[in-house]
């Protein structure tokens, strides 16, 4: 069972989840919506973020993008990706065996949906913009 999102932005999507984690503490995206020519991913967030801030996750997902990551999958015990993962947004019918996307040291997580095999295949990584409403901070972005 796999989402037809279009791989390099999915993959992109990963990477971006990984960066505001480690950037601001957050959880990862709760709701996107992925497609070929634009994306964008809600995070529960406070406040917009400032222009450095901005330039410095789309810093930091190019960086990863140009490490040339390897993008693997690897099938896990479902009560042991309930330990390692939020698997909130998983399917109800996800199975015995969680399926969990790498991308190289940087990301790691449940996923159904399609992906690049090395992150060299995404493109250059650009938000084009952000807004916020009722704590829900949207980033949209797109791949050149």
């Amino acid at each position: 069972m796999s989402k037809a999102y279009y791989p390099p932005m999915h993959t992109a999507e990963h990477i971006l989840n990984q960066c505001m984690v480690r950037k601001f503490g957050c959880e990862r995206s709760f709701s996107n919506h992925i497609e070929k020519k634009k994306s964008k991913c809600d995070y529960k967030f406070e406040r917009d973020l400032k222009l450095q801030e901005l330039k410095e996750i789309e810093e930091c997902v190019n960086a990863q993008i140009a490490r040339n990551l390897v993008v693997t999958e690897e099938f896990i015990p479902y009560e042991q990706a309930q330990i390692m993962f939020n698997l909130e947004r998983l399917p109800k019918n996800a199975g015995s065996k969680i399926r969990i996307i790498k991308i190289g040291d940087f990301d790691s997580c449940p996923c159904i949906g399609e992906h690049v095999g090395i992150t060299s295949e995404i493109g250059y990584f650009k938000i084009i913009s952000t807004s916020l409403d009722n704590n829900v901070l949207r980033i949209r972005f797109g791949l050149l």
